[in-house]
């Protein structure tokens, strides 16, 4: 990534940042004057202020130095004295079930915005590849299961019996994406590339519980769109371009063998070394009309923990696409169950973790999230909104997990006190406080290193 990508992500994160913590705080504002709470500030970004006015009802709004965040300053959450005349608007003195909805409210407001944004996306519509398969890679499970270029994935289901409807190649990783991060197996519904001739497939994503959701994982499921096998990017001083390979060139044989497309040939080079020796091939390439022979000797890199060979070239042409869109009221409901689902796979997910069945490589941090960010708004804008919806989901079932520090954790205050009758006491706060946000730095820190180990192609 060169330097203007990178401030382009930054820029973008914190544009994500800026949407997404106001609407938080916004949802603890408008529930906490509904219920009679007095906010003495609303601010946009930490630190000093740059900028303010006070409203009709008394609250300051303010938007601050650090664009990386916000808050919302209620009476009666701190120990600042209370006059005798806002007793009944301190937010301490509320009953349990409002303080509860007050606080509730932030990630609801997350969630609600999640549901809007996968809901515009659905109906903006997008391109999306064909869910056609190209030749998955040797030992892939997709290889393994029996599936072969030009089969048409229709549908999905976790036990073979209840059926999703698979909209495009973007549903089908999604699906299996959720199924190798919970442990769970996948069976596909599929077809020719004409849609003829159905039969079922069972995918054993639970094999590849715990692994990390990075390239390598991507090609041990083996799940590719059909491309047809021309050479496009061709890297200056690679091996690729020693050869003589050009963008452009068709290549109609490898080894002999007739290459019948992009799937093909990326895993037969990728095979071609004998432990740490790479494999001259021999390539038959079409250029121009005319049919020639290259001999092409790939370099060796380490992929992972094994070791792969490449032509540093790019192979494939853009598959077939469609455009997947909805309704009104599908769109809403297919935001809604988006949301839900990733929701309950978060959850799922970070139960896995803590009982060391799924890797802790699947937390990412500040860095990774800026880069999506990044990516997603280059792609355009329905990207970018997918790219929102998400980290506001998010936003939404990490502020709910019972850590003290966060919202959840004041939920876990208040159960206790319905339940008890009384308040948990100021001592066992400070006490979960210091444990919280020992916690909370914790994940923060191993978020980081988890960024820089990417970054580094340490994992």
């Amino acid at each position: 990534m060169d330097l203007t990508q990178k401030i382009q992500s930054a820029f973008w994160f914190i544009v994500a940042i800026g949407i997404l913590v106001p609407i938080h705080e916004w949802g603890h504002y408008r529930v906490a004057r509904a219920c009679g709470v007095k906010v003495l500030r609303f601010s946009v970004g930490f630190g000093r202020v740059l900028w303010s006015r006070v409203g009709r009802n008394g609250t300051e709004f303010a938007i601050s130095s650090v664009p990386l965040g916000g808050y919302v300053r209620m009476l009666g959450m701190g120990d600042e004295p209370i006059a005798p005349h806002e007793r009944e608007q301190a937010f301490k003195n509320k009953s349990v079930g409002q303080r509860a909805a007050v606080i509730v409210a932030g990630p609801a407001a997350n969630w609600v915005l999640a549901i809007l944004l996968f809901a515009a996306v659905a109906w903006m519509g997008s391109e999306q590849p064909k869910a056609v398969l190209g030749t998955p890679p040797a030992a892939s499970l997709a290889e393994r299961a029996g599936l072969h270029a030009g089969d048409w994935v229709r549908a999905v289901s976790s036990d073979g019996q209840q059926w999703d409807d698979v909209a495009s190649l973007v549903d089908l990783q999604a699906a299996v994406g959720r199924a190798q991060a919970l442990g769970e197996g996948v069976h596909l519904s599929v077809t020719d590339a004409q849609g003829h001739g159905s039969r079922s497939v069972r995918l054993d994503t639970e094999q590849l519980a715990g692994h990390s959701p990075d390239a390598k994982l991507f090609n041990d499921i083996g799940l590719a769109p059909l491309s047809e096998p021309v050479i496009g990017q061709v890297i200056a001083g690679g091996a690729g371009a020693a050869a003589g390979l050009l963008t452009g060139d068709r290549v109609l044989s490898i080894d002999g063998q007739e290459v019948p497309d992009a799937g093909f040939l990326r895993d037969a080079i990728r095979r071609a070394h004998d432990g740490e020796q790479p494999r001259t091939l021999a390539l038959h390439v079409e250029r121009a009309g005319q049919v020639m022979e290259l001999s092409a000797t790939p370099r060796l890199v380490d992929d992972g923990g094994r070791r792969i060979a490449r032509l540093e070239i790019g192979i494939g042409t853009r598959p077939e696409t469609l455009t997947v869109s909805y309704g009104l009221l599908d769109g809403l409901l297919h935001g809604a169950q988006q949301s839900w689902d990733m929701a309950v796979t978060t959850v799922k997910l970070i139960g896995r973790i803590l009982i060391g069945e799924a890797s802790v490589k699947n937390f990412s941090g500040p860095l990774t999230i800026a880069d999506y960010a990044g990516q997603s708004a280059r792609a355009g804008l329905s990207p970018f909104l997918d790219f929102l919806a998400k980290i506001s989901m998010s936003l939404a079932v990490l502020n709910l997990l019972p850590l003290p520090m966060l919202d959840g954790g004041h939920l876990m205050y208040y159960l206790f006190e319905g339940l008890s009758g009384r308040p948990v006491s100021d001592w066992w706060q400070q006490q979960l406080q210091r444990a919280g946000l020992l916690i909370l730095m914790l994940m923060m820190a191993l978020a980081l290193s988890n960024d820089v180990g990417r970054y580094a192609g340490w994992h």
